[in-house]
């Protein structure tokens, strides 16, 4: 999820100079001068400087020579004042950067054509693959993905693939060329013409086959992107592609599994319940005597040529956009071919239903042994698998596409636990989450499933190392820590290792805070209109506002090297998807606030090392320079976080408040039974080894503040006065403190099996338990306390600032200890010592506490199960025994007079 808004600032940036409109389809128009005409943005093209308006025309037909239809002949219904239609290569002749554009474009695509292209390797793609041996089909293509037979294949058939490309050409150069001229003309697209465009994109899209309604599909789910009218009518592309015969699929079945039909099923539904792009789905029952309902996934006939000749045409559209990368933005270093190249994999893959059939049954049993709750993936019957056809589990329920906003709403938290599972914890995870493939079942099944995922095709791999340096990234996002998502980058190779810091932390808060907010493209762009101060109807300020915008994104061009690795292709897919689907149930979801908690549980419940320091990111405050105590504020915020109370917020609710704590946030009985939980692994491995420089402060400030009450109470009274004759009896009342006394203590090498003598006063023997504190660590006992305050309670925050009783009798119990020798014993770090201890200081705070606390710890500890009481006692005694240790080891260079 990190992945998507850093790729979206970075797209949206690097096309805000060539287009304004990068930010809506709709909404954002290009700044006007007082004359009324656009005032087109200005960016760097010293590549084509010497391109003149007239080569334009020229230029876009060169483009589209292999289609039927010259593209420079075109004409556009949208008449400007005191004018007719014009040919497009007029209208852009008024437009020196679509001109330079277009003739750039033209030689680009000249150059490519001349190119043999090869498949992509699957070497280090990230899709998941089944990696058995392949076949060919009738056509000579691979059944798997398979580069060398796909090379040859494209080889062999290079004719139907320049006629293909000539297709593609055909359908989206007059399409696009239309809204240019709309938005040059009129410089924006108005409402009016939303409707037709979007009619016409869907017909194209239908048109031009599988491949292409896939696009569509994905973008069927982004109201914050496309209008209304577009997404009804890419919607239709979920639901209403035309189905083929059921009398070719029954024949694709048999010629698969090798038999008659009724020797597998006994009955088949004689129209396709779902047809999609690629296959076609029916409701059958197995011939297994029981009649067990199952769906049967059956391929479209012959989408094998047509997937692998689109796939030539994108890898070729792929290569024109790199070249024109590498010409106007030549700092860039993103690979846009292998993004294409990665997401050209994954689509073949899904024609491959053996390889889906392993998936399904993987993300199933990932589902089960995490223990994912209200989400199912349905059973497959392998046996009945083959590369056409694939028989699951059959589920009644309607796709979350036909369900209200509310209902959406609900099922989000559901389908996005199962998805952050996958994608941060698994490393193995469904890279289509679009709403056709989430069914919403009829009735809840017996183990509680309200849900169903369904389509495995698409499946991918996320890596240990890259898993973990992504879970940093959205806690510094979150976190709105700049500086450390610089170096989370520079680990995703998305910006290199010299990048310069001081430049990119503004442009990254320019860019990313506005999407943390929430809300989808609508609102980032509202957000970045706020940014930068484009107030509507002031037209200084818009065109003041844009220019700082596109001064920003030139920046971004021409200084940051960043590249975006090729997983971004398939996981940036998912996230689109998946962020698309929340914001129809909830306008104002944001994906990086709504999936922190879930991050905060991986921070608690992980001992990886990265995990870790994030971990203590947060927890110390290293990023601010402040001191190396722990936050105990942080970490009961914290906890609160990954045991799933209400994250406090920042900025208007826009970033985590890493230091606060929510008025119905956790309660302590809660908090320790989650710290002593399986799930807080991580967090209570650091808080162990934490915990021993926490207890030391404590003590150390509870015996320094008793001191002096445990000094008055052992210092003899004075001696009464006579009736008549007053104070006649003499005084002894010495200063304790300044008196040398003999003390038992430890051998002088520290050794607690060889005791001896020294002679301390009482100052100094306080001075060597419990040295004073300095600075850094008055201020974290101070915060200690205060958390204890606000999160235990008045009592315990006393307890803990060593006020009262505790540090008066924890003082007078360690003096009495070196009079009576009780530091001196040989087995005073044994086990038995340890437990005493451990014993009194039970007895001592349960004498001390109020006993309606006492009573409230009582009943937390025997609240908790077994394995946690044993977790704690185990804390316990380790810190006692540690504590000891400490106390010999400070007295080990006391001058001794005896041993």
């Amino acid at each position: 999820m990190i992945l998507y808004p850093c790729a979206l600032a970075v797209f949206l940036l690097s096309s805000a100079p060539q287009n304004s409109h990068a930010f809506s389809a709709s909404s954002l128009t290009v700044p006007r001068s007082s004359g009324g005409r656009a005032t087109p943005p200005r960016f760097h093209m010293s590549a084509v400087e010497d391109v003149t308006t007239t080569h334009a025309g020229s230029a876009i037909k060169e483009i589209g020579d292999a289609s039927s239809s010259s593209v420079a002949e075109i004409e556009v219904d949208v008449p400007t004042s005191g004018q007719k239609s014009v040919g497009i290569a007029e209208r852009l002749a008024n437009s020196g950067v679509a001109s330079a554009a277009a003739m750039a474009t033209a030689a680009v695509n000249a150059a490519v054509a001349m190119k043999t292209l090869e498949a992509p390797s699957v070497e280090k793609s990230y899709i998941s693959l089944d990696g058995g041996a392949t076949g060919t089909d009738e056509d000579g293509l691979p059944l798997r993905y398979d580069t060398e037979l796909i090379s040859q294949y494209w080889a062999k058939e290079r004719g139907a693939l320049n006629a293909r490309w000539g297709v593609f050409v055909g359908r989206v150069v007059p399409f696009l060329t239309k809204l240019t001229t709309l938005f040059i003309t009129e410089g924006e697209i108005g409402e009016q013409h939303i409707p037709a465009l979007s009619r016409q994109a869907r017909l194209d899209l239908q048109f031009l086959g599988p491949t292409f309604i896939k696009a569509g599909q994905m973008m069927s789910v982004r109201p914050d992107v496309l209008p209304q009218a577009t997404l009804d009518e890419l919607t239709i592309l979920q639901d209403s592609v035309e189905a083929f015969p059921t009398a070719e699929a029954v024949a694709q079945i048999e010629r698969e599994l090798g038999g008659p039909l009724g020797q597998f099923f006994t009955s088949i539904s004689e129209e396709p319940v779902a047809a999609a792009s690629l296959a076609q789905v029916y409701l059958a029952t197995l011939n297994d005597g029981k009649d067990t309902r199952v769906a049967v996934k059956v391929q479209r006939p012959n989408v094998l040529t047509t997937v692998s000749k689109d796939l030539y045409v994108l890898r070729r559209a792929a290569e024109v956009w790199q070249g024109l990368v590498e010409r106007f933005a030549p700092q860039q270093r993103t690979n846009y071919v292998a993004l294409l190249n990665e997401w050209a994999i994954g689509f073949y893959t899904e024609l491959d239903f053996t390889n889906e059939a392993k998936n399904q049954q993987r993300l199933r049993q990932s589902f089960i042994d995490n223990n994912i709750q209200g989400i199912m993936v349905p059973d497959v019957y392998e046996e009945l698998c083959t590369r056409r056809i694939l028989v699951s589990e059959w589920v009644d329920g309607k796709k979350l596409s036909t369900c209200p906003p509310e209902k959406i709403k609900e099922v989000t938290k559901v389908a996005q636990e199962a998805f952050l599972m996958q994608l941060f914890q698994t490393g193995f995870f469904h890279a289509d989450p679009h709403p056709g493939n989430i069914l919403l079942l009829d009735e809840p099944t017996e183990d509680g499933y309200e849900v169903a995922l369904i389509d495995c095709g698409l499946m991918a791999n996320i890596n240990e190392e890259d898993r973990d340096i992504m879970i940093s990234a959205v806690i510094h996002l979150a976190n709105k820590d700049y500086p450390s998502l610089v170096d989370d980058f520079m680990n995703l190779k998305i910006l290199p290792p010299d990048s310069d810091r001081a430049a990119i932390i503004p442009l990254m808060d320019k860019a990313l805070s506005p999407y943390v907010k929430g809300g989808g493209a609508k609102k980032y762009e509202a957000e970045l209109k706020k940014l930068y101060d484009m107030k509507e109807g002031d037209v200084g300020s818009q065109v003041g506002g844009f220019q700082a915008m596109t001064q920003d994104a030139l920046t971004v061009l021409n200084d940051i090297p960043f590249s975006i690795p090729p997983y971004f292709a398939i996981l940036g897919r998912a996230i689109v998807t998946l962020e698309g689907v929340a914001l129809v149930g909830d306008p104002d979801y944001g994906i990086i606030m709504e999936s922190y908690p879930y991050i905060a549980r991986q921070l608690v419940s992980s001992e990886r090392p990265q995990i870790q320091q994030a971990l203590q990111q947060v927890l110390y405050g290293l990023e601010s320079g402040e001191g190396a105590g722990i936050k105990f504020t942080r970490l009961l915020s914290l906890l609160n976080n990954a045991a799933g109370g209400t994250t406090s917020r920042q900025e208007g609710g826009a970033f985590v408040d890493l230091d606060g704590i929510p008025e119905d946030g956790l309660d302590a009985k809660s908090g320790l039974k989650f710290l002593l939980s399986d799930r807080a692994e991580g967090l209570r491995s650091l808080l162990v080894a934490e915990l021993d420089g926490v207890a030391d402060v404590l003590l150390r400030s509870s015996v320094r503040r008793g001191a002096e009450e445990a000094l008055r109470a052992l210092t003899p009274p004075k001696p009464p006065s006579l009736p008549f004759f007053g104070d006649v009896l003499p005084a002894f009342a010495p200063k304790l403190d300044t008196i040398p006394l003999p003390f038992l203590l430890p051998g002088a090498d520290g050794d607690a099996a060889a005791p001896s003598v020294g002679l301390l006063t009482y100052a100094e023997f306080v001075d060597k338990i419990a040295p004073r504190l300095d600075r850094d660590e008055e201020l974290f006992g101070i915060s200690l306390a205060d958390g204890a305050k606000e999160f235990l309670g008045e009592d315990v925050g006393r307890l803990l600032s060593g006020e009262g009783e505790f540090g008066t009798d924890t003082a007078r119990m360690l003096l009495s200890a070196a009079q009576n020798g009780g530091l001196g014993r040989s087995d005073l770090l044994g086990e038995g010592v340890v437990g005493q201890v451990v014993e009194v200081l039970t007895d001592l705070l349960d004498r001390i506490l109020p006993q309606s606390d006492s009573d409230v710890v009582r009943t937390m500890y025997e609240e908790l199960e077994d394995k946690e009481q044993e977790r704690l006692q185990e804390i316990v005694e380790g810190l006692t025994e540690r504590g000891l240790k400490r106390l010999v080891e400070r007295l080990a260079d006391v001058p001794r007079v005896l041993g």
